[in-house]
């Protein structure tokens, strides 16, 4: 009898340890749902969040760290000028309707993301190409007008993604890729599902499938992963809470760093913003501090230019646009708004956007300009402000890494227009010394700060709560990306 009740615990750890070892799905919460699935057509950072390095890859891409290495290039030659680029791609690579991916893909792509009616939303990334050349099918030759530092990284965002022109109408809803998961399913308003591609080309995941799971409200959030209805909660939305979890066992609180510049977007050219008194104003109204402690309960660093504070080019501009309330209405006196003036001020769904506007709009009524609160959901932003540009302010995290060129670009929705700092934008592509490059990207800084361009308020944190036994997750978010290659159960 006691033999038998020794075989029966045994083989009761058995069956436990295999049930925990076969643990090899996950659900993944964010804030955020993607407004649709081509990341090569759309800014919104959650598409990416969900599809970046999962179904869609690119040449190179980005790491955890913040690194670029090789992603379906396998290797790449560059002429003594720098100007050419000879990429040697990975063989057996397809697609996940079994199409094979190859260097047409990629002139397809490129073709496409360049090209004059492009709505790819950093079109300005590939606007150094002149030339993309077929030399056989794992060869690519890639012409630019001069030498480009940056070409590598710019082909690591997830605009660069390859995509193929066989499945390219269908992108929005039924995105296919050759990443090491496929897209199974979305069930709008609620969840999208993952699954591991078992003909990936690469390294298989852990993972057999992953499911993301969208919930806006931060009451519900903490809900959620207090229930532990999900397992993961990417950029958690209740900030407040996280004491909370750090003193739970069962979970696990990362807390890291983002390419995020959270911004009061200002529209430069709608009056009175179009004046850089005004908008001088609006930059000396504001308390950093104020709102990094209100809306994000201390989970911030304060900038004074769009640039992060991590990156060892960074240029403390901060005290140049101090919090000093007298100095902003002397500002609006000499602009010709000694009593101020009214405007809107548009506010899409993140907690640092609701929360860090009602002080932002509290703040600027203290100088004399009344801004009125518009709410709005993620796809009225798109459509209304980055694409219609009716607006006059808004808040908003640019999470793309190393993003300062959108300065250069006079159409995109906040509509700075200055030769200057575009010609300065021309002169760091040209450039590849890193000592150089270092001192352009500072005089960028400076110039923005001056032109007080937007109201520069804050780094983004990269706030995660997960379960204890969640591992390989990023720790900081180099860019939006919730990369399922290392997750795994422990």
């Amino acid at each position: 009898m006691k033999h038998l009740l020794q075989v029966t615990c045994a083989a009761a750890l058995m069956a436990s340890a295999v049930a925990a070892q076969a643990k090899d799905d996950i659900t993944i919460a964010m804030q955020l749902e993607p407004p649709h699935l081509d990341p090569t057509s759309a800014a919104a950072q959650a598409i990416d969040s969900v599809l970046y390095a999962n179904v869609f890859e690119g040449l190179t891409r980005f790491m955890g760290d913040g690194s670029v290495v090789a992603g379906l290039a396998k290797s790449w030659e560059i002429s003594d000028d720098g100007t050419v680029y000879t990429f040697t791609l990975h063989s057996n690579v397809t697609f996940h309707d079994g199409s094979t991916m190859d260097a047409e893909d990629v002139k397809f792509s490129l073709d496409r993301a360049r090209a004059d009616d492009s709505t790819n939303a950093q079109k300005g990334l590939f606007a150094g190409i002149t030339d993309v050349t077929v030399v056989d099918p794992q060869t690519v030759k890639v012409t630019l007008d001069g030498p480009n530092g940056n070409f590598l990284f710019n082909l690591a965002w997830g605009d660069a993604v390859i995509v193929a022109p066989e499945s390219i109408q269908d992108i929005k809803q039924a995105p296919i890729g050759t990443g090491a998961f496929t897209f199974a399913q979305w069930v709008q308003g609620d969840k999208i599902t993952l699954t591991r591609n078992e003909n990936y080309w690469g390294d298989a995941p852990a993972l057999s499938s992953a499911t993301f799971k969208f919930i806006s409200d931060p009451t519900a959030a903490f809900a959620a992963v207090m229930a532990e209805d999900v397992d993961v909660f990417s950029g958690f939305p209740a900030p407040e809470n996280l004491p909370q979890f750090e003193a739970d066992p069962r979970f696990q609180v990362l807390v890291g760093s983002t390419e995020g510049e959270t911004i009061l977007s200002t529209n430069n050219k709608q009056p009175p913003f179009d004046n850089v008194k005004v908008r001088q104003a609006l930059a000396h109204a504001i308390d950093r501090q104020a709102i990094i402690d209100g809306a994000m309960f201390g989970y911030g660093t304060p900038i004074g230019t769009h640039f992060a504070p991590h990156n060892p080019a960074y240029v403390d501009l901060t005290s140049g646009s101090a919090f000093d309330p007298a100095k902003a209405k002397a500002l609006l006196a000499e602009a010709g708004f000694a009593d101020g003036f009214e405007t809107t001020l548009h506010l899409p769904p993140p907690s640092y956007a609701r929360r860090g506007g009602e002080i932002i709009a509290a703040q600027l009524a203290d100088v004399g300009i009344k801004a009125e609160i518009i709410n709005v959901e993620w796809a009225q932003w798109l459509e209304s402000v980055f694409r219609g540009k009716t607006f006059g302010l808004t808040i908003v995290s640019h999470t793309e890494p190393m993003d300062i060129g959108i300065y250069a670009n006079p159409d995109y929705y906040f509509q700075y227009d200055n030769p200057d700092f575009q010609a300065l934008m021309d002169t760091l592509n040209k450039t590849t010394d890193p000592a150089n490059r270092a001192s352009i990207m500072g005089d960028a800084q400076k110039i923005i700060a001056g032109d007080a361009v937007n109201g520069y308020l804050f780094q983004l944190a990269q706030l995660t709560v997960a379960k204890a036994d969640v591992q390989g997750l990023w720790t900081n978010a180099p860019t939006a990306a919730t990369d399922l290659s290392a997750i795994s159960w422990k």
